[in-house]
Protein backbone atom coordinates (compact mmCIF):
# COMPACT_ATOMS: atom_id res chain seq x y z
CA UNK A 1 0.00 0.00 0.00
CA UNK A 2 3.20 2.55 0.82
CA UNK A 3 2.77 3.18 -3.43
CA UNK A 4 -0.18 5.08 -2.73
CA UNK A 5 1.52 7.88 -1.30
CA UNK A 6 3.06 10.93 -3.29
CA UNK A 7 5.86 13.01 -2.11
CA UNK A 8 5.71 16.54 -3.91
CA UNK A 9 9.10 19.43 -3.12
CA UNK A 10 7.74 20.92 -0.82
CA UNK A 11 7.55 20.15 3.46
CA UNK A 12 4.04 17.99 2.18
CA UNK A 13 3.12 14.83 0.90
CA UNK A 14 -0.42 14.09 -0.82
CA UNK A 15 -2.52 10.58 0.44
CA UNK A 16 -5.85 9.41 -0.11
CA UNK A 17 -8.29 9.43 2.33
CA UNK A 18 -11.98 9.48 2.51
CA UNK A 19 -13.80 12.20 3.49
CA UNK A 20 -16.68 14.70 3.99
CA UNK A 21 -16.95 17.83 2.46
CA UNK A 22 -20.06 19.23 4.55
CA UNK A 23 -21.83 20.45 1.51
CA UNK A 24 -24.97 21.13 1.53
CA UNK A 25 -25.78 18.25 -1.16
CA UNK A 26 -24.05 15.05 -0.33
CA UNK A 27 -21.72 17.05 1.71
CA UNK A 28 -22.12 14.33 4.57
CA UNK A 29 -20.88 11.10 2.83
CA UNK A 30 -17.65 10.05 2.77
CA UNK A 31 -16.29 9.93 -0.66
CA UNK A 32 -12.54 9.76 -1.82
CA UNK A 33 -10.36 12.51 -1.46
CA UNK A 34 -7.04 13.28 -1.63
CA UNK A 35 -5.31 15.25 1.82
CA UNK A 36 -2.02 17.06 2.75
CA UNK A 37 0.16 15.80 5.30
CA UNK A 38 3.56 17.66 6.27
CA UNK A 39 6.11 14.86 6.55
CA UNK A 40 7.70 13.66 9.54
CA UNK A 41 9.64 15.68 11.68
CA UNK A 42 12.55 14.49 13.86
CA UNK A 43 10.11 13.53 16.74
CA UNK A 44 7.75 11.76 14.49
CA UNK A 45 7.05 9.06 12.88
CA UNK A 46 5.04 8.24 9.32
CA UNK A 47 2.69 5.50 9.62
CA UNK A 48 1.32 3.17 7.13
CA UNK A 49 -2.29 2.28 8.20
CA UNK A 50 -3.53 -1.09 7.87
CA UNK A 51 -6.71 -1.47 9.78
CA UNK A 52 -8.92 1.61 11.68
CA UNK A 53 -11.85 1.22 13.81
CA UNK A 54 -15.42 2.81 13.06
CA UNK A 55 -16.74 4.44 16.02
CA UNK A 56 -20.29 6.38 16.90
CA UNK A 57 -18.23 9.78 17.42
CA UNK A 58 -17.24 9.35 13.55
CA UNK A 59 -20.74 9.58 12.37
CA UNK A 60 -20.99 12.46 14.64
CA UNK A 61 -18.34 14.15 13.79
CA UNK A 62 -19.47 13.97 9.83
CA UNK A 63 -23.07 14.77 10.73
CA UNK A 64 -21.55 17.76 12.18
CA UNK A 65 -23.94 17.06 15.70
CA UNK A 66 -21.74 18.41 18.47
CA UNK A 67 -21.73 22.19 15.84
CA UNK A 68 -17.62 21.97 15.92
CA UNK A 69 -17.21 19.89 12.63
CA UNK A 70 -14.33 21.33 10.42
CA UNK A 71 -14.38 20.38 7.14
CA UNK A 72 -13.21 18.80 5.11
CA UNK A 73 -13.92 15.67 8.02
CA UNK A 74 -11.82 12.75 7.64
CA UNK A 75 -12.83 10.63 10.79
CA UNK A 76 -11.14 7.65 12.36
CA UNK A 77 -9.20 7.36 15.38
CA UNK A 78 -8.99 3.48 16.36
CA UNK A 79 -5.54 3.23 13.64
CA UNK A 80 -3.49 0.13 13.75
CA UNK A 81 -0.49 0.69 11.64
CA UNK A 82 3.07 0.17 10.35
CA UNK A 83 6.11 2.49 10.94
CA UNK A 84 7.40 3.18 7.13
CA UNK A 85 9.57 6.02 8.59
CA UNK A 86 11.09 7.32 12.15
CA UNK A 87 12.62 10.97 11.95
CA UNK A 88 15.95 11.61 14.00
CA UNK A 89 14.63 11.87 17.08
CA UNK A 90 12.95 8.72 17.70
CA UNK A 91 14.41 6.08 19.38
CA UNK A 92 11.07 4.30 20.86
CA UNK A 93 10.00 2.93 17.34
CA UNK A 94 11.61 1.45 14.33
CA UNK A 95 10.41 1.43 10.54
CA UNK A 96 8.57 -2.25 10.52
CA UNK A 97 6.76 -1.72 14.00
CA UNK A 98 3.32 -2.23 14.54
CA UNK A 99 1.64 0.79 16.44
CA UNK A 100 -1.63 1.98 17.11
CA UNK A 101 -2.93 5.76 17.63
CA UNK A 102 -6.40 6.76 19.44
CA UNK A 103 -7.82 9.87 19.80
CA UNK A 104 -5.30 12.30 20.18
CA UNK A 105 -2.02 13.03 18.85
CA UNK A 106 -0.69 15.92 20.27
CA UNK A 107 -0.98 18.49 23.68
CA UNK A 108 0.70 21.06 25.89
CA UNK A 109 2.92 18.82 27.40
CA UNK A 110 3.27 21.32 29.79
CA UNK A 111 0.06 21.62 32.01
CA UNK A 112 -0.64 19.84 34.90
CA UNK A 113 -2.70 17.50 33.25
CA UNK A 114 -0.54 16.65 30.92
CA UNK A 115 2.64 16.45 33.40
CA UNK A 116 0.29 13.96 35.70
CA UNK A 117 0.04 11.68 31.95
CA UNK A 118 -3.71 12.59 31.39
CA UNK A 119 -3.13 14.49 28.33
CA UNK A 120 -7.11 13.76 27.57
CA UNK A 121 -7.42 16.91 30.24
CA UNK A 122 -5.15 19.46 28.95
CA UNK A 123 -4.97 22.53 30.25
CA UNK A 124 -3.12 24.69 27.51
CA UNK A 125 -4.75 27.26 25.40
CA UNK A 126 -6.09 24.75 22.71
CA UNK A 127 -6.72 21.65 25.25
CA UNK A 128 -5.83 18.19 22.92
CA UNK A 129 -5.21 17.99 19.26
CA UNK A 130 -7.55 15.43 18.45
CA UNK A 131 -6.94 12.84 15.71
CA UNK A 132 -9.38 14.60 13.50
CA UNK A 133 -11.11 18.13 13.56
CA UNK A 134 -8.27 19.62 15.02
CA UNK A 135 -8.32 21.31 18.41
CA UNK A 136 -10.48 20.49 21.13
CA UNK A 137 -11.01 23.75 22.19
CA UNK A 138 -10.61 25.73 18.83
CA UNK A 139 -8.58 29.07 18.21
CA UNK A 140 -10.92 30.50 16.00
CA UNK A 141 -8.44 29.48 13.02
CA UNK A 142 -8.84 26.89 10.08
CA UNK A 143 -6.79 24.69 11.74
CA UNK A 144 -7.42 21.00 10.94
CA UNK A 145 -6.00 17.08 11.40
CA UNK A 146 -7.33 14.31 9.64
CA UNK A 147 -8.08 10.95 11.06
CA UNK A 148 -7.35 7.27 9.81
CA UNK A 149 -9.78 6.63 7.24
CA UNK A 150 -6.76 7.13 4.83
CA UNK A 151 -3.49 5.17 3.78
CA UNK A 152 -1.05 7.12 6.36
CA UNK A 153 -0.41 9.79 9.41
CA UNK A 154 1.95 11.32 10.68
CA UNK A 155 2.20 11.22 14.56
CA UNK A 156 4.56 12.55 17.06
CA UNK A 157 5.99 9.65 19.09
CA UNK A 158 5.07 10.55 22.21
CA UNK A 159 1.65 9.96 20.77
CA UNK A 160 1.92 6.48 19.24
CA UNK A 161 1.44 3.30 20.97
CA UNK A 162 3.10 -0.27 20.95
CA UNK A 163 0.50 -3.28 20.04
CA UNK A 164 1.00 -5.83 21.99
CA UNK A 165 2.34 -8.78 19.62
CA UNK A 166 -0.34 -11.57 21.48
CA UNK A 167 -2.90 -9.44 19.69
CA UNK A 168 -4.68 -9.99 16.61
CA UNK A 169 -3.93 -6.73 14.86
CA UNK A 170 -6.99 -6.97 12.54
CA UNK A 171 -9.45 -7.02 15.76
CA UNK A 172 -7.23 -4.80 18.38
CA UNK A 173 -8.45 -1.31 16.73
CA UNK A 174 -10.92 -0.60 18.56
CA UNK A 175 -9.00 -0.81 21.82
CA UNK A 176 -7.44 2.38 21.24
CA UNK A 177 -10.68 4.24 21.53
CA UNK A 178 -13.81 2.14 22.62
CA UNK A 179 -11.37 0.09 24.73
CA UNK A 180 -9.75 2.76 26.99
CA UNK A 181 -12.94 4.74 27.29
CA UNK A 182 -14.31 1.87 29.50
CA UNK A 183 -11.50 0.82 30.58
CA UNK A 184 -10.16 4.03 31.97
CA UNK A 185 -13.73 4.41 34.17
CA UNK A 186 -13.94 1.62 35.45
CA UNK A 187 -10.11 1.81 36.87
CA UNK A 188 -10.53 5.61 38.15
CA UNK A 189 -13.56 4.49 40.23
CA UNK A 190 -12.21 1.31 41.59
CA UNK A 191 -13.89 -1.62 40.48
CA UNK A 192 -12.51 -4.51 42.19
CA UNK A 193 -13.02 -8.54 42.47
CA UNK A 194 -16.62 -8.65 44.04
CA UNK A 195 -18.10 -5.64 42.74
CA UNK A 196 -21.52 -5.59 41.50
CA UNK A 197 -21.18 -3.51 38.15
CA UNK A 198 -24.12 -2.87 35.20
CA UNK A 199 -22.81 -1.64 31.97
CA UNK A 200 -25.72 0.03 30.10
CA UNK A 201 -25.89 -0.37 26.77
CA UNK A 202 -24.52 -3.55 24.85
CA UNK A 203 -22.51 -1.97 21.49
CA UNK A 204 -19.10 -1.03 20.61
CA UNK A 205 -18.09 0.44 24.07
CA UNK A 206 -20.65 -1.42 26.14
CA UNK A 207 -19.60 -5.06 24.49
CA UNK A 208 -15.63 -4.02 25.76
CA UNK A 209 -17.32 -2.68 28.77
CA UNK A 210 -18.59 -5.85 29.72
CA UNK A 211 -15.02 -8.37 29.15
CA UNK A 212 -12.72 -5.38 31.08
CA UNK A 213 -14.99 -4.84 33.98
CA UNK A 214 -15.31 -9.08 33.96
CA UNK A 215 -11.47 -9.37 33.92
CA UNK A 216 -11.18 -6.99 36.76
CA UNK A 217 -13.12 -9.40 38.67
CA UNK A 218 -16.36 -7.66 39.20
CA UNK A 219 -19.73 -9.42 38.75
CA UNK A 220 -21.17 -7.67 35.56
CA UNK A 221 -24.63 -7.46 34.91
CA UNK A 222 -25.03 -6.21 31.23
CA UNK A 223 -28.16 -3.58 31.08
CA UNK A 224 -29.84 -3.38 27.53
CA UNK A 225 -33.17 -2.28 25.85
CA UNK A 226 -33.13 -5.76 23.44
CA UNK A 227 -34.07 -9.06 24.64
CA UNK A 228 -31.61 -10.55 21.38
CA UNK A 229 -28.60 -9.47 23.25
CA UNK A 230 -29.32 -11.58 26.24
CA UNK A 231 -27.34 -14.33 24.63
CA UNK A 232 -24.67 -12.30 22.99
CA UNK A 233 -24.09 -10.45 26.48
CA UNK A 234 -23.62 -13.62 28.22
CA UNK A 235 -21.30 -14.92 25.57
CA UNK A 236 -18.81 -12.15 26.38
CA UNK A 237 -18.52 -13.06 29.92
CA UNK A 238 -21.81 -11.19 31.59
CA UNK A 239 -23.22 -13.09 34.46
CA UNK A 240 -26.59 -11.59 34.16
CA UNK A 241 -28.57 -9.60 31.81
CA UNK A 242 -31.38 -6.83 32.43
CA UNK A 243 -34.12 -5.95 30.00
CA UNK A 244 -34.22 -2.11 31.05
CA UNK A 245 -37.86 -1.62 29.54
CA UNK A 246 -39.22 -4.61 31.96
CA UNK A 247 -40.37 -2.05 34.76
CA UNK A 248 -40.81 -5.30 37.10
CA UNK A 249 -37.21 -6.35 36.50
CA UNK A 250 -35.51 -2.32 36.62
CA UNK A 251 -37.74 -2.20 40.56
CA UNK A 252 -36.20 -6.05 41.62
CA UNK A 253 -32.84 -4.47 40.65
CA UNK A 254 -32.86 -0.92 42.64
CA UNK A 255 -29.98 -0.29 45.36
CA UNK A 256 -28.36 -3.17 43.92
CA UNK A 257 -25.32 -2.25 41.98
CA UNK A 258 -21.82 -0.55 42.98
CA UNK A 259 -20.77 1.11 40.09
CA UNK A 260 -23.02 1.75 36.81
CA UNK A 261 -21.45 2.45 33.74
CA UNK A 262 -23.64 4.38 30.53
CA UNK A 263 -22.29 3.62 26.78
CA UNK A 264 -25.65 5.03 25.21
CA UNK A 265 -24.44 7.31 22.73
CA UNK A 266 -27.66 9.52 22.39
CA UNK A 267 -29.78 11.38 24.56
CA UNK A 268 -31.07 8.97 27.28
CA UNK A 269 -33.30 9.42 30.87
CA UNK A 270 -30.33 8.96 33.03
CA UNK A 271 -33.13 8.98 36.45
CA UNK A 272 -33.99 5.15 35.98
CA UNK A 273 -30.75 4.16 36.00
CA UNK A 274 -29.51 5.83 39.12
CA UNK A 275 -32.29 4.12 41.22
CA UNK A 276 -29.95 0.80 39.88
CA UNK A 277 -27.30 2.49 42.40
CA UNK A 278 -26.47 1.23 46.28
CA UNK A 279 -26.17 3.77 48.52
CA UNK A 280 -22.41 5.72 47.76
CA UNK A 281 -22.83 4.06 44.23
CA UNK A 282 -21.41 5.78 41.04
CA UNK A 283 -22.84 5.81 37.98
CA UNK A 284 -20.65 7.28 34.90
CA UNK A 285 -21.86 8.68 31.21
CA UNK A 286 -19.52 7.57 28.67
CA UNK A 287 -19.94 8.05 24.76
CA UNK A 288 -22.98 10.81 24.89
CA UNK A 289 -21.45 14.24 24.44
CA UNK A 290 -24.38 16.74 25.53
CA UNK A 291 -27.32 16.55 27.69
CA UNK A 292 -29.41 13.96 28.84
CA UNK A 293 -33.17 13.86 28.08
CA UNK A 294 -34.19 14.77 31.03
CA UNK A 295 -32.91 16.80 33.84
CA UNK A 296 -31.59 13.97 36.57
CA UNK A 297 -33.46 13.45 39.46
CA UNK A 298 -31.79 14.73 42.28
CA UNK A 299 -33.64 13.11 44.85
CA UNK A 300 -32.71 9.58 43.54
CA UNK A 301 -28.65 11.12 43.64
CA UNK A 302 -28.90 12.87 47.32
CA UNK A 303 -31.10 10.22 49.43
CA UNK A 304 -28.43 7.50 49.01
CA UNK A 305 -25.50 9.95 48.56
CA UNK A 306 -25.28 8.61 45.14
CA UNK A 307 -22.69 10.19 42.17
CA UNK A 308 -23.34 10.63 38.43
CA UNK A 309 -20.46 11.43 36.52
CA UNK A 310 -19.24 11.67 33.10
CA UNK A 311 -15.75 10.46 31.53
CA UNK A 312 -14.48 10.74 27.34
CA UNK A 313 -11.18 8.52 26.79
CA UNK A 314 -7.72 8.17 28.81
CA UNK A 315 -3.84 9.82 28.58
CA UNK A 316 -1.40 7.69 26.46
CA UNK A 317 -0.04 5.72 29.05
CA UNK A 318 -3.85 4.61 30.09
CA UNK A 319 -4.18 3.73 26.68
CA UNK A 320 -1.34 1.23 26.49
CA UNK A 321 -1.91 0.30 29.65
CA UNK A 322 -5.18 -1.04 28.63
CA UNK A 323 -3.72 -2.36 25.34
CA UNK A 324 -1.39 -4.51 27.58
CA UNK A 325 -4.17 -5.13 30.14
CA UNK A 326 -6.12 -6.49 26.36
CA UNK A 327 -3.72 -8.77 26.10
CA UNK A 328 -2.73 -10.05 29.37
CA UNK A 329 -6.23 -11.06 29.82
CA UNK A 330 -7.00 -11.94 25.82
CA UNK A 331 -9.68 -9.81 25.34
CA UNK A 332 -10.13 -8.58 22.08
CA UNK A 333 -13.16 -6.46 20.35
CA UNK A 334 -15.72 -8.55 18.39
CA UNK A 335 -15.28 -6.99 14.36
CA UNK A 336 -16.62 -7.22 11.70
CA UNK A 337 -14.22 -6.44 8.56
CA UNK A 338 -15.49 -4.20 5.88
CA UNK A 339 -13.71 -2.42 2.60
CA UNK A 340 -13.33 1.58 2.68
CA UNK A 341 -16.15 1.74 -0.25
CA UNK A 342 -18.34 0.26 1.73
CA UNK A 343 -17.84 2.83 5.28
CA UNK A 344 -21.13 4.59 4.12
CA UNK A 345 -23.41 1.26 4.50
CA UNK A 346 -21.36 0.87 7.42
CA UNK A 347 -22.32 4.19 9.10
CA UNK A 348 -26.07 3.61 8.46
CA UNK A 349 -25.87 0.16 10.13
CA UNK A 350 -24.42 1.58 13.09
CA UNK A 351 -27.18 3.77 13.38
CA UNK A 352 -29.62 0.86 13.10
CA UNK A 353 -27.70 -1.10 15.45
CA UNK A 354 -26.71 -3.69 12.64
CA UNK A 355 -23.16 -4.20 14.19
CA UNK A 356 -21.25 -7.06 16.25
CA UNK A 357 -20.18 -4.98 17.98
CA UNK A 358 -17.40 -2.51 15.82
CA UNK A 359 -16.48 -1.99 12.10
CA UNK A 360 -12.81 -2.27 11.57
CA UNK A 361 -11.63 -1.06 7.46
CA UNK A 362 -8.96 -3.11 6.04
CA UNK A 363 -6.99 -0.26 4.83
CA UNK A 364 -5.93 -3.03 1.82
CA UNK A 365 -8.95 -2.31 0.31
CA UNK A 366 -7.67 1.53 -0.45
CA UNK A 367 -4.65 -0.28 -2.24
CA UNK A 368 -7.08 -2.51 -4.09
CA UNK A 369 -9.32 0.70 -5.07
CA UNK A 370 -6.47 2.45 -6.29
CA UNK A 371 -5.57 -0.57 -8.92
CA UNK A 372 -8.81 -0.61 -10.32
CA UNK A 373 -9.40 3.68 -10.86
Amino acid sequence: MSDTIIYDESKKFVTKAYGASGNIFGGKTLEPIEIERYKPKVDEVLIEILYCGVCHSDIHQVNNDWNNTIYPCVPGHEIIGKVIEAGSGVSKFSVNDIVGVGCMIDSCQECKSCQDGEEQFCLGPVAQTMTYNGYFKPDGSDYNTFGGFSTHIVVKDSFVLSIPNTLKYSAAAPILCAGVTTYSPLKHWGVKSGDSVGIIGIGGLGHMGVMIARAMGAKVTAITTKEEKRSLALELGADDVLISEDEKAMKAKETSFDFLLVTIPESFDITPYISLLAPRGTIVTVGLLGPYKSPTNNMEVAKFGRSVAGSLIGGIAETQEVLDFCAEHNILPQVEMIDIKDINKAFDKIKDEEVRFRYVIDMESFKVDSEKA
